[in-house]
């Protein structure tokens, strides 16, 4: 933690000329994309994966006339018939999961008020008028119209811009590769819930901003943002 805590003030301290009170937030913002960047390699061999997903549809269809009536023996079919052409159903998870590390080692950062056994300087930043190290329901002390509560209220629209562009770009998504019934059962265990839940998931970060502190909640934000633009680029 007490690494990782240098790491951020001295990122701040580089963007201090620029942002000036506001360094620490745009610090957290340029980890974020640093973050995101190492996991880009695995963003473009997800969307890889999921064209070669697509191109096992007819495949997929041939087993569904021959184990019609077997499910259990259709979705084991299916899951060797990934194997064999070496595609992982589940791969687009993985830049996701990477990312959950770097979220908490931010959070805890934030929510401790002692690192190293000393102060934790960094509950002092803020963002405009709201601490980084406070949450929403802190920034309601001042009123919805308080500093702290507008920059609340402008991540929010943020959130739900990119909340509503995120679930027609599913939508299209799911529109040209449906996720079929597989004979009463699905292509992969638990994939027809998954691709059912996927379009509303950016809506989440709604609950998740407003509950964690202002600096982790820059990482989420900025972090669904670029998921959101990555996915209509690689995935066009």
């Amino acid at each position: 933690m007490s690494v990782f805590a240098s790491l951020v003030e001295r990122l701040a301290d580089l963007l201090q000329p620029l942002f000036g009170a506001s360094a620490a937030a745009a610090a957290i913002v340029l980890f974020t994309a640093l973050v995101r960047l190492l996991v880009h390699p695995l963003s473009r061999a997800a969307a890889r994966g999921q064209k070669a997903r697509t191109a096992l549809q007819p495949k997929i269809a041939e087993l569904r006339k021959k184990h019609g009536k077997n499910p259990e023996k259709l979705q084991k079919a299916v899951l060797e018939l990934h194997a064999e052409e070496k595609v992982s159903p589940l791969a687009g998870c993985l830049p996701g999961l990477l990312q959950i590390p770097a979220f908490f080692l931010l959070y805890h950062l934030f929510s401790s008020d002692t690192i190293g056994g000393r102060a934790n300087e960094l509950l002092g930043h803020q963002l405009f008028a709201a601490p980084l190290g406070e949450r929403w329901v802190d920034a309601l002390d001042g009123g919805l119209l308080g500093g702290a509560g507008l920059v609340y209220a402008g991540l929010f629209a943020v959130v739900a811009c990119v909340a509503v562009f995120s679930y027609r770009l599913s939508k299209r998504m799911m529109a040209r590769n449906p996720v079929g019934p597989a004979g009463g059962g699905e292509q992969v265990p638990g994939l027809g819930a998954m691709t059912k839940v996927m379009p509303f998931m950016s809506f989440f970060t709604l609950v998740t901003v407003a509950v964690v502190p202002l600096a982790a909640a820059l990482y989420v934000v900025t972090s669904t943002t670029w998921s959101v633009v990555e996915r209509a680029v690689l995935y066009r």
